[in-house]
């Protein structure tokens, strides 16, 4: 399993929303970004993902599962834009701020951290055991 961090402005696309939806699969569509797109290439169903609020909250909210690979993004006519579904698995306990992530040395690598506006990111498996910690909860939730 790879872990991944979606963001989304909460104005377009709230975590209440995506939690609203499950169990059913909602399309990740309207990235319009090479480096994110492929990172969606990259996923597989059953890969966890953060659900991250940007702009106002700035925090992780919850934990989405990819539930179908890469297909046409059907926000576009434009062929070489892709994306992925994914279903609300969990809410965190309580959100994670950027500015608790970037207080914690051992998140200073974190994609979140380096790459800022990257909309679709990969998560290292240490890096996603310490944002659970960092939330309060104490194991990875079952699918």
């Amino acid at each position: 399993m790879q872990y991944w961090l979606f963001k989304s402005e909460p104005d377009v696309w709230s975590w209440q929303q995506q939690l609203a939806k499950a169990p059913e699969c909602e399309e990740w569509s309207g990235v319009r970004n090479y480096q994110a797109r492929n990172n969606m290439r990259a996923m597989r169903p059953g890969d966890r993902g953060f659900f991250y609020h940007s702009n106002r909250d700035r925090a992780i909210m919850g934990i989405v599962e990819v539930c179908n690979p890469a297909h046409p993004d059907s926000t576009s006519d434009d062929p070489r834009w892709e994306c992925v579904d994914v279903r609300a698995v969990a809410a965190l306990p309580r959100p994670v701020t950027l500015a608790e992530i970037k207080a914690d040395p051992r998140l200073s690598e974190m994609a979140l951290v380096r790459m800022s506006r990257l909309s679709v990111q990969p998560v290292r498996p240490g890096e996603w055991a310490v944002i659970l910690e960092l939330a309060g909860m104490p194991r990875d939730p079952a699918p």
